[in-house]
C-alpha cells in the first residue's frame, strides 16, 4: 500500500507561496517544501514553471496539480 505525498515548490518572499502554506497547515496537511530555484532539476523534473505548485504524488505518480493559491483546489487534496 502506498502513501500519498504532498510537494510544494514555493520561493522566499513569496506571498501566495506563504498562503498556501497557512492553509495547508490550518488543514494539517504534511508536505515537503522545495525551492526550485535552488533544485532546478527537480523543478524540471516536475515540470514546475510557476510558484507555489502544489502536486499530490501517489507511487511516483502525479495524482493533481494545484498553481497559485487556490483554496478550493488545495482542500479537493486532502
Amino acid at each position: 500500500m502506498s502513501t500519498k505525498r504532498i510537494i510544494k515548490f514555493e520561493k522566499e518572499d513569496c506571498s501566495p507561496c506563504n498562503m498556501v502554506s497557512e492553509y495547508l497547515d490550518r488543514k494539517g496537511m504534511v508536505y515537503e517544501t522545495i525551492n526550485p530555484f535552488n533544485d532546478p532539476e527537480l523543478a524540471m523534473q516536475f515540470r514546475v514553471r510557476s510558484v507555489p505548485t502544489v502536486i499530490l504524488m501517489e507511487a511516483g505518480e502525479e495524482l493533481a496539480r494545484v498553481i497559485g493559491y487556490k483554496p478550493d483546489e488545495l482542500a479537493a487534496l486532502a
